[in-house]
């Protein structure tokens, strides 16, 4: 097919184009690369079926571009990380609602199918946990900041599944902390991300709060293999689906293994919440994903450990501060 993959210059869309075009397709990328990167896409080098568009996805004339010949779309483009989110909410808003609502608009115009791309922080602070998909959410007030990013996720759910009761093939995929190789220690897959490059520079591991929030982390090739099935089996269209690993694991413990994997004898430091993103801003002290759906309507289960996947990540590090 011919795959249009917004957002495909990033760390999970990058990954997600090499995929694609490993299993043969045409790929068109759509990225403004404020967040995305080049360099990401240089695994795959000058490949004859991929082409990059640096354009908006909020501008109907780069869409447009985008969209010549498109069968398929995976809607990744966003501002995301908690540092890109705090900084300018305003702009995130436009970015992640307007980009969403256009891109929805043109596959209905066009009939084309979509997987939109949603995020775990959609949750927010939790009702029970492990979360599935059909559980209520509980997000905190609009005046923490954090909470405008779960907002416009969940604002994208929406959009897509109205678009859904119109008749457009769509479907939701909820990522929980997906890392590994191009994570961006300021954007998404941050912490693990953040680990990796103190470790690399021999300063302390820094832990924010007291270290026992827990989380559960997918590798990135778990991700998008879950992410292709939901594009392309049809008992996925309609439905929201956790993309994730059941795996759970503190903070502070991930910090121990980061520690242990990279082999550097590095001291973990604390650091209080309110001194890294403000006297306003509030930590979930949990969350793990319900995958039973993805299961049973993909066959999808994550299957790279914590520890092989943290192996493998720290080994592309090394690697890639060496060149």
């Amino acid at each position: 097919m011919h795959v249009l993959v917004t957002g495909g210059a990033g760390f999970i869309g990058s990954h997600l184009v090499e995929r694609l075009l490993a299993d043969g397709h045409t790929v068109t990328v759509l990225d403004d690369l404020s967040g995305g990167r080049r360099e990401n896409l240089a695994p795959v080098g000058d490949h004859p079926r991929l082409r990059l568009i640096v354009g908006d996805v909020t501008d109907p004339a780069a869409l447009g571009a985008a969209f010549e010949g498109v069968e398929l779309v995976f809607h990744l483009a966003a501002v995301v990380g908690i540092p890109r989110v705090l900084a300018d909410p305003l702009r995130m808003i436009r970015v992640n609602v307007g980009g969403t609502e256009r891109v929805l608009e043109a596959c209905a115009a066009r009939g084309v199918p979509v997987c939109v791309a949603s995020s775990s922080e959609v949750y927010g602070k939790g009702i029970r946990w492990p979360a599935a998909e059909d559980d209520d959410l509980r997000l905190g007030p609009p005046t923490v900041p954090r909470w405008a990013y779960a907002v416009s996720k969940l604002l994208d759910e929406h959009l897509a599944l109205a678009w859904a009761r119109r008749g457009l093939s769509v479907r939701v995929v909820r990522y929980f902390n997906v890392y590994g190789p191009r994570a961006d220690p300021q954007g998404y897959g941050y912490v693990i991300a953040r680990f990796m490059e103190q470790a690399w520079r021999g300063e302390p591991l820094t832990v924010y709060g007291d270290g026992r929030q827990t989380r559960s982390f997918i590798y990135v090739e778990d991700a998008v293999e879950g992410t292709l099935r939901a594009g392309v089996l049809p008992a996925a269209a309609g439905h929201v689906l956790n993309i994730g690993h059941p795996e759970e694991i503190s903070i502070l413990a991930l910090a121990e293994k980061v520690r242990a994997i990279t082999g550097r004898s590095v001291p973990i430091r604390f650091l209080p919440l309110a001194e890294v993103y403000g006297p306003d801003f509030e930590e979930v002290p949990r969350r793990v994903p319900d995958v039973s759906k993805a299961r049973a309507l993909l066959g999808f289960e994550a299957r790279v450990t914590l520890d092989e996947g943290l192996q493998r990540t720290w080994e592309w590090w090394q690697a890639c501060q060496r060149v």
